[in-house]
C-alpha cells in the first residue's frame, strides 16, 4: 500500500498540533537520555501518538524511531522513520523552530515525507519523482544568488568535528530536519549537520532532493538502508546545498579535524 501525501501530511500536522498544546500548557518532566539529547513528556505524547495513527492503517510495516525501535528490519520490509519532536531544546526553552519529522522507507529509500513545524506555521511534504510542497503549494530550490545575502545553516556541534570554509553567514537554528527544509525554500543556500541520525533527516533529504537541491553524506551513500542494521549509533554527516556547484563548493570546503 501506497501512503499517500494527504495521509502524511495530515499526520504530521496533527502530531504537530498536539505538540504545539504541549508547547502552551507545559507540564511534566524532561530529562537527558543518555546520549545527552534531551527527551520530555511531548517527545513520547508525540511518538504514540503516531505510532497509533501508522499502525491503524499500516499494520505490517516497520516503525523505526528516536523513541523507540532504531533498528531497520532485517527483511527490509517498508519502514516509517520517525523523530516526533526535532529540536526538543528548542522547544524546552521557548524557541519556536521545532517540529514533526516523519518519513516511509520502501526498498530502502524515502518514498513519501512530511515534516510540520506548527508554530512558524510551515508543513512540507514530498514524494519520490513527484516533488516537494510547502502548505501544498509546489516547493523549488530557488537559484542561487537570488538573494543579496545567503546563509550557511550547521549546528552547534561543527566546529568540535570539523573546521567548515564556507563563505556564507553562519546560523543555527538548532533543528536538523528544519535545516534541510529552509535550504529548500531558499533561506540558505548550504546546510550541514555533523552528526544527525537518520530520523533527523530522511523527511528533509527526500524534501531537498525534490525540491530540486543537492545532497552528499561525508560518510558515503544513505540510501538504501542496510537491513537489520541498527541506526542509534550511526551519524550521518550530511551536506545540502542549493545545487550542485554550491554542494561541490561545500564539500571541499568542510573538512574533518584530524
Amino acid at each position: 500500500m501506497t501512503a499517500g501525501l494527504d495521509f502524511i501530511g495530515r499526520l504530521a500536522q496533527d502530531a504537530g498540533r498536539l505538540l504545539a498544546d504541549h508547547a502552551r500548557a507545559p507540564s511534566g518532566s524532561s530529562r537527558f537520555k543518555p546520549d545527552r539529547t534531551l527527551l520530555t513528556e511531548a517527545d513520547l505524547a508525540s511518538n504514540a501518538f503516531l505510532t497509533e495513527r501508522i499502525r491503524e492503517r499500516f499494520p505490517d510495516d516497520h516503525i523505526l524511531s528516536e523513541e523507540a525501535d532504531t533498528a531497520f528490519p532485517a527483511d527490509g520490509r517498508p519502514t516509517w522513520i520517525l523523530d516526533p519532536l526535532d529540536g526538543t531544546t528548542n522547544f524546552e526553552q521557548g524557541l519556536h523552530h521545532w517540529g514533526v519529522s516523519i518519513a516511509r522507507v520502501v526498498d530502502g529509500g524515502p518514498e513519501v515525507a512530511a515534516l510540520s513545524f506548527p508554530l512558524i506555521d510551515e508543513c512540507f511534504t514530498a514524494q519520490a519523482g513527484e516533488g516537494a510542497w510547502l502548505n501544498g503549494i509546489p516547493l523549488v530550490v530557488p537559484p542561487a544568488g537570488s538573494h543579496l545575502v545567503s546563509f550557511f545553516l550547521c549546528d552547534s556541534r561543527v566546529n568540535k568535528g570539523y573546521t567548515a570554509r564556507i563563505r556564507y553567514k553562519p546560523r543555527i537554528l538548532g533543528s536538523a530536519a528544519y535545516n534541510f527544509c529552509a535550504v529548500a525554500k531558499g533561506v540558505a543556500v548550504i546546510g550541514f549537520e555533523s552528526i544527525p541520525k537518520i530520523w533527523d533527516i530522511a523527511a528533509s533529504w527526500l524534501v531537498l532532493k525534490e525540491a530540486g537541491g543537492a545532497l552528499a553524506s561525508l560518510n558515503g551513500p544513505i540510501f538504501p538502508l542496510a537491513p537489520g542494521r541498527d541506526y542509534k549509533q550511526v551519524p550521518i554527516p550530511l551536506i545540502g546545498a542549493a545545487d550542485e556547484a554550491l554542494l561541490a563548493e561545500a564539500e571541499a570546503n568542510i573538512i574533518l579535524n584530524p
